[in-house]
């Protein structure tokens, strides 16, 4: 199965090439940046997103989705208080903090908020210490999980996203790693688009100023420091039709605050102006239900094992055809989620993107004289 979803994501990114060619990108003022349909995990555009660029305070995403994951896993609650370290309270006193006090016990539900709305680095450290112990070890986390969701070229140093030179990351990990936040925990998400938050009386505003600006807007996080310049994941939501459609837009480098948002918000209308994401088949949906031979069936249903759904230039959807290659004859055994053939993808008799088609159910093989039968059919074909 994971090699299917490898040759899936394979389709994808070639026929992400072949948009690129059809639909130039707008000029993003930015040293790399990425634009991700986040419902089909398409790239839609991007310059240079494997670059290596420092995260800053977009690290603070990854310590999020590990603090989310253990308040799932009922290894934290919410609710709970925590006592703050002195090594928390002193991190860099000239940086974003939320102002916690180790004389005063915080909730891990405070925490978040002051690590996404109000980017508070002495909330990163508090976190990682009521995740994992200690500061050195949730670390190992971080990058264990980075590991985990193929985020090759993605490294941490520390929680809270301070220099180092061993915290490194791309804009296309980075946009992989958001869309992990919104999928995986979408009731933890809503912090990011919290305007602003009060702890210990002092009252801070979310740094991501789409929030003001464009309604549909409802996350992710800002970060800067001088070596990083102004970066900002941001993620809009528009439904369109019977397709809830996001994007995700990652701009790193950028040369002020206002810059940011500008040029995030520029990617974030040219993907929803310009393009379209369509479903084109359903998960167990049977394209075809071709003859099996020697089985123990005479046919079998084959498709794809989850939704397929694309991203492509509008007007393009209605002129895609598909053409279906199969594995012919297809003989038996034949298990589930076995690739059988390709269906393409077709757009004025060029390809747009290939995509593997499997086994829906298995076939086991019939009996002896159900394949003798089958031999001399074959045989006489």
């Amino acid at each position: 199965m994971k090699k299917i979803l490898a040759a899936l994501a394979t389709s994808v990114m070639l026929m992400t090439s072949a948009v690129a060619q059809t639909l130039p990108p707008p000029t993003v003022a930015a040293k790399s940046w990425l634009l991700l349909d986040a419902t089909s995990g398409q790239i839609i555009a991007s310059q240079d997103p494997n670059a290596r660029v420092e995260p800053a305070s977009l690290t603070k995403i990854m310590t999020a989705y590990l603090t989310f994951q253990a308040v799932k896993d009922k290894k934290l609650a919410l609710d709970q208080k925590v006592n703050v370290s002195v090594k928390a309270w002193k991190v860099d006193a000239s940086s974003s903090k939320m102002f916690i006090d180790p004389a005063v016990p915080v909730s891990i539900n405070d925490l978040l908020y002051g690590l996404m709305v109000q980017s508070g680095n002495d909330a990163a450290v508090a976190l990682a210490e009521a995740v994992a112990g200690d500061e050195a070890t949730f670390v190992t986390l971080m990058n264990r999980e980075a590991q985990r969701m193929g985020l090759t070229n993605t490294h941490f140093a520390n929680p809270h996203g301070l220099p180092s030179p061993e915290n490194y990351t791309t804009a296309q990990d980075l946009s992989v790693l958001a869309r992990h936040v919104i999928q995986d925990y979408p009731e933890f998400y809503k912090i990011d688009s919290v305007k602003e938050f009060t702890y210990n009386r002092i009252k801070q505003q979310n740094r991501n100023r789409l929030l003001w600006l464009d309604p549909t807007v409802d996350g992710m996080k800002t970060g800067h420091t001088d070596a990083a310049g102004f970066c900002m994941v941001a993620s809009a939501h528009r439904p369109a039709g019977n397709i809830d459609r996001r994007l995700i837009s990652v701009v790193m480098g950028t040369t002020s605050d206002s810059a940011r948002t500008q040029e995030s918000q520029k990617l974030l209308n040219w993907g929803f102006q310009n393009f379209d994401t369509v479903k084109l088949y359903s998960k167990g949906q049977a394209i075809q239900t071709p003859e099996v031979w020697k089985g123990s069936k005479s046919s079998m249903k084959i498709g794809f094992k989850q939704d397929i759904l694309v991203t492509v230039p509008k007007g393009v959807a209605a002129k895609m055809k598909p053409v279906l290659e199969r594995k012919d004859p297809l003989v038996a055994p034949v298990a589930e989620n076995s690739k059988v053939g390709s269906l393409k993808m077709m757009v004025d008799g060029k390809p747009l993107l290939e995509l593997p088609v499997v086994a829906l159910e298995t076939v086991e093989q019939a009996s002896i004289f159900g394949r003798a039968w089958d031999s001399i059919r074959l045989w006489l074909k």
